[in-house]
């Protein structure tokens, strides 16, 4: 899952980037607005930390111009201001949750994480598929019950499938949903992951669709 951290903070900004990393998520960091606005325009993230306070354009007004647009990934604003009507404002602009200053990353990564679980249509922090489950408040996933030791890597890789089971992905939506920076895709590393999740979560519930991409299935419990 690929988030876009927008917060002109340097230290605000990396303690967030790392927290969710460290949560399995790619995370990108920048620090103005507009090249916010630009690359909620043209690049593709699962969710978005947004602060109000920005340089270049405010956060109201890059929201605005999201929705506008008709991008709907969810957005968790960030602000230091205290008072109700900014929150309104948020929420107005199209803001999905928020989060006052100060605050622990704790907290935004666990509203990340059930954004991201809602926006993808699913009701409960654990969401399932044959025999493999992903907590997805507590950030790990098992399979018969037994968690799984997996890379950063893999874990955001299984969990997008996860994510959408039965559906296939193809390698170029794989891509943009697993690396931050737009530049660091590639295409035979996410082969080469795949056949390591085949051997740790079970070959017989990923699937090949040749000429398409994989697709994460039921398959059998064991």
């Amino acid at each position: 899952m690929r988030i876009l951290v927008v917060e002109d903070d340097k230290a605000i900004r990396a303690t967030l980037c790392t927290a969710l990393e460290e949560a399995g998520f790619a995370a990108l960091g920048i620090a103005d607005g507009q090249e916010a606005e630009f690359l909620g325009q043209t690049e593709t993230f699962d969710a978005v930390v947004l602060d109000l306070g920005l340089p270049g354009m405010d956060g109201i007004s890059v929201l605005t111009a999201w929705r506008q647009a008709g991008r709907t990934m969810p957005v968790l604003i960030l602000t230091a201001r205290e008072e109700w009507s900014e929150k309104v404002r948020g929420f107005r602009a199209g803001a999905d949750d928020y989060v006052t200053k100060p605050f622990r990353p704790e907290e935004v990564v666990i509203r990340i994480r059930s954004l991201v679980r809602r926006a993808n249509g699913h009701a409960t922090s654990i969401i399932t598929c044959g025999p493999l489950a992903l907590d997805t408040q507590m950030g790990a996933i098992t399979r018969d019950g037994l968690p799984l030791k997996l890379t950063a890597f893999e874990f955001r890789l299984l969990a997008y499938m996860i994510h959408h089971p039965e559906r296939v992905l193809t390698r170029t939506e794989l891509s943009e949903h697993l690396y931050a920076e737009d530049g660091d895709r590639d295409y035979n590393s996410i082969e080469v992951v795949i056949g390591r999740l085949r051997r740790k979560a079970g070959s017989e519930l990923i699937e090949t669709v040749r000429g398409q991409g994989y697709r994460l299935t039921a398959g059998a419990s064991s």
